[in-house]
């Protein structure tokens, strides 16, 4: 690894467990739901997160500091419900298998977290989502509605690529951006390629990129996959994307 590849693969790390974040909970159809967000001044526009199905956890939180401190507010929601908090995966499938099997139901829970961010005071929004998250952001891209909401771009990182029956995509949505790993045992590269293909059907902007090497959930922070260099790479042209997008 050169020496601009290692700071910038150094730099992704975040403080892991410091949190100048609050927790904050609001409702859905009278349901609490808890999410996390931080905010600051004279923000370049609004990041929301979406969780894997591990529920929102540290690693979310994390994500939401590192964006904060590139000068977004920023909000990770939760879909599962305030202290559904999956602690293996037995339980991870189960709580994702809900809303898998209510698509609908999903959708609603991420436009209820996509308002409690526009509370943060800026209405310019992409959402990001990771791995089961990655399926409830191109929910909302297919939903046409996101537009009304202030979603001007949507991202996955390692996510659910596949699409429901009929799916159906608008041409004026946000641009798209797509990390996926070379080595993802669970999501196959043939998603890859029907999602882009989609895509460009309607001409939706969209930037695509398979990291070699790099297995399922390969951000995540200290887990047997996390793939350090694929991990910065993704967050730089993220950051590009970010930019470009808001």
């Amino acid at each position: 690894m050169n020496i601009l590849r290692y700071l910038a693969a150094a730099a992704v790390l975040p403080a892991s467990g410091v949190f100048a974040g609050e927790n904050i909970t609001y409702f859905h159809d009278g349901i609490p739901l808890e999410g996390y967000f931080e905010t600051v001044e004279n923000p370049k526009g609004t990041v929301v997160v979406v969780h894997d199905w591990d529920g929102l956890t540290d690693y979310e939180m994390d994500r939401v500091n590192m964006l904060a401190s590139m000068g977004y507010n920023a909000f990770a929601l939760d879909l599962y419900g305030k202290g559904v908090r999956p602690t293996n995966a037995s339980g991870a499938k189960a709580e994702s298998a809900k809303l898998y099997e209510d698509r609908y139901l999903m959708l609603r829970r991420t436009l209820a977290g996509i308002e409690q961010a526009q509370t943060l005071g800026d209405n310019r929004i992409v959402v990001i989502g990771y791995c089961f998250g990655g399926a409830s952001v191109l929910d909302l891209l297919r939903s046409g509605d996101a537009d009304l909401y202030g979603v001007v771009g949507y991202a996955t990182f390692h996510g659910d690529l596949s699409s429901p029956e009929e799916t159906i995509y608008f041409p004026d949505s946000g641009p798209v951006f797509i990390a996926h790993g070379g080595a993802d045992m669970a999501i196959p590269a043939q998603e890859v390629t029907d999602l882009t293909n989609a895509l460009e059907d309607v001409g939706i902007n969209y930037e695509a990129t398979i990291y070699a090497g790099a297995p399922h959930a390969f951000t995540v922070f200290g887990s047997r996959n996390y793939d350090q260099t694929a991990d910065a790479r993704s967050w730089h042209a993220f950051s590009e994307f970010l930019q470009d997008a808001l």
